[in-house]
């Protein structure tokens, strides 16, 4: 956060100064150029960090660890969102850390990475029923027998076509 916070200022600064050279070499420019130009280049350093917030997170994914679910963000306070969205959050399955049970069978234990925009990253396990399109969050008040099958009140319905939940059944 605090590197775009410098890189919006230094944007400022940088327009702001080439339209005051501007300025001091063509006498006719306006004086109110200076303020404007540097407003303009802040916001579309934001805007362009924006949008390459996702991006860059998701490239610096490690190995075996896939983007399932991006959300795509329309504000109306930020009318360019509805020409183009942007992603404020996703989730990331590490494909290399799918268990399953033997005794549960088309059960699958996943960790999944929850990254948001202004967020700081979490890690949670979740244990999902790939035969009955559901999903059970490990939390600390997950209760689960002595072979690991969660109870039935634990599972949360999802629909089939899940991103997350055929992420995680697509393995084999």
């Amino acid at each position: 956060m605090m590197f775009e916070l410098i890189a919006v200022l230094l944007a400022g600064v940088a327009a702001g100064g080439v339209a005051l050279l501007a300025r001091r070499t063509i006498r006719r420019l306006p004086r109110w150029l200076v303020p404007v130009a540097a407003g303009l280049a802040m916001l579309l350093a934001a805007v362009s960090l924006e949008y390459s917030w996702y991006d860059r997170t998701a490239a610096a994914l490690p190995a075996g660890v896939e983007v399932a679910l991006a959300n795509e963000n329309r504000q109306f306070w930020r009318p360019w969102t509805y020409a183009r969205p942007f992603v404020d959050r996703f989730i990331a399955v590490d494909r290399g850390a799918i268990r399953t049970n033997d005794n549960a069978a088309g059960q699958r234990l996943a960790d999944l990475y929850v990254f948001g925009r202004w967020v700081p990253a979490r890690r949670m396990r979740a244990i999902f029923d790939c035969e009955q399109s559901r999903r059970a969050d490990l939390a600390g008040d997950t209760v689960m027998d002595d072979g690991g099958t969660v109870a039935e009140d634990a599972w949360i319905g999802v629909p089939a076509d899940d991103p997350v939940l055929q992420a995680v059944c697509a393995t084999g």
